[in-house]
């Protein structure tokens, strides 16, 4: 499936942002589906689900592409702490549970892609754990592309407010994006990536979440300095249920090094895991067996530290 592209929208005063010889090549939902959906029958029975919002996520990512196009290219970086508040109100208000704010490494960006600018906001949702307790399930499906189609829509009203305060940016779905968000947000400070490769959200809903971003020029952003989350890469060393419960034992009891860089890990084996989450509604196992998704985060730091 070919997704959005800005690719025809940018023009000669646009500086784009290229992946590395480090990144890695993106991994589209919709496609790992059609690839390893089995038969007929085997794809019909998961997509028809969430046929209508596939749909509309990719209407979401069309505006995303196309909406470059009316970026005011003023020579406004610089965001006032009235309007960073403004602004984050107005995200919260329409439905963002968290956001970080950091700059886009190369690396990041999926072998091709590209970028409008380096500065980004990043944005959670959480999925609801009374859908997400049912997986697998046609449940659990829908609600996973619910928060993809929400965040789609988000993304795009978030850059819609800055474009008018005069500022540029680029929307990055949830879906189909040009940049790995796990390694963003973390980045951002939101969370951390666990052994599943998720991240792990500091909210109670764990991994239990979908992410996307705003990629703006704005310079002046409360970037991330340092994450304090990152206690949760010991305790996922000592606990392992996400790979014990991988029904297609696609979990890597230790990550491994992509291209070569130690900064880009790959968590799964994505060959692995394709097929329980084509074949059986997105499976989503390894979110409802995480420890953080069944316990309160601080409950789980304070015993973990004070056993260390």
């Amino acid at each position: 499936m070919n997704f959005p592209s800005i690719d025809k929208y940018i023009t000669e005063t646009d500086t784009v942002i290229t992946s590395n010889e480090y990144s890695r090549k993106g991994v589209h939902i919709p496609d790992i589906i059609g690839e390893y959906g089995g038969g007929t029958m085997a794809a019909l029975r998961t997509r028809l689900p969430i046929m209508h919002i596939m749909v509309s996520c990719m209407v979401q990512a069309m505006k995303s592409a196309k909406s470059i196009t009316k970026n005011p290219k003023l020579g406004q970086t610089k965001i006032t702490s009235e309007q960073l508040a403004e602004l984050e109100e107005y995200a919260k208000r329409i439905g963002v549970s968290d956001i970080g704010y950091t700059k886009v490494d190369r690396d990041m960006i999926f072998k091709g892609e590209q970028i409008l600018y380096e500065n980004a906001i990043v944005f959670t949702i959480e999925m609801k754990k009374s859908e997400i307790d049912t997986a697998p399930s046609k449940t659990a499906i829908r609600e996973i592309f619910r928060t993809y189609n929400q965040l789609g829509v988000i993304v795009n009203k978030i850059s819609k407010f800055l474009r008018k305060q005069g500022f540029n940016t680029m929307a990055a779905p949830a879906i189909g994006g040009a940049v790995s968000y796990v390694p963003l947000a973390q980045k951002a400070g939101l969370g951390v990536i666990g052994k599943h490769g998720l991240l792990i959200s500091d909210k109670d809903f764990g991994p239990s979440l979908r992410l996307a971003a705003v990629y703006t020029d704005i310079d002046n952003l409360p970037f991330c300095k340092e994450n304090p989350h990152m206690w949760v890469k010991d305790f996922c060393k000592t606990c392992n249920k996400c790979v014990r419960s991988c029904p297609a034992g696609a979990i890597y009891e230790n990550s491994i090094a992509v291209n070569g860089n130690e900064n880009t890990r790959q968590c799964i084996d994505n060959s692995k895991c394709a097929t329980p989450f084509a074949n059986d509604y997105g499976c989503t196992v390894c979110v409802k067996s995480c420890t953080f998704y069944n316990g309160d985060y601080n409950k789980i730091k304070n015993a973990f530290l004070e056993k260390s």
